[in-house]
């Protein structure tokens, strides 16, 4: 079991970057997989990034390869989305979750044991 806490979500303009922090407590962080999702007004929720265990290998949906980077510091248990040039399209619910999975590729949400309860990014002018 595991608790996830997202914060740094606000609004911002287009072009800027933000980082956004998920804060674990519970056993063993370092087992988990991670990962970003996002949830639009009227849209279904839809991967983000994922992160392995050791922070070494990392997956991102193609919208936000470049722009985005997941990592995550072991020693903080903390997982972070930094995300750079930001679009008005970013705007969204952001979600982190965790699994014991393995597979970083399985992107469904379903694949997702344990979930945050989001933090609001707005990005307009």
């Amino acid at each position: 079991q595991v608790q996830l806490v997202e914060s740094g979500g606000r609004s911002i303009q287009p072009g800027g970057s933000l980082r956004l922090s998920c804060a674990a407590s519970g056993r063993a962080f370092k087992d988990y997989t991670m990962g970003w999702f996002l949830q639009a007004p009227g849209k279904e929720r839809r991967f983000v990034a994922a992160i392995g265990r050791s922070g070494r290998m990392t997956h991102y949906a193609d919208p936000v390869k470049g722009r985005f980077t997941i990592s995550r510091d072991n020693d903080k248990d903390t997982v972070y989305l930094q995300m750079n040039r930001l679009k008005l399209e970013d705007s969204a619910v952001y979600y982190c979750a965790a699994k014991i999975d393995l597979d970083l590729r399985s992107t469904s949400e379903n694949s997702y044991r344990y979930w945050g309860q989001g933090t609001q990014v707005t990005v307009s002018s």
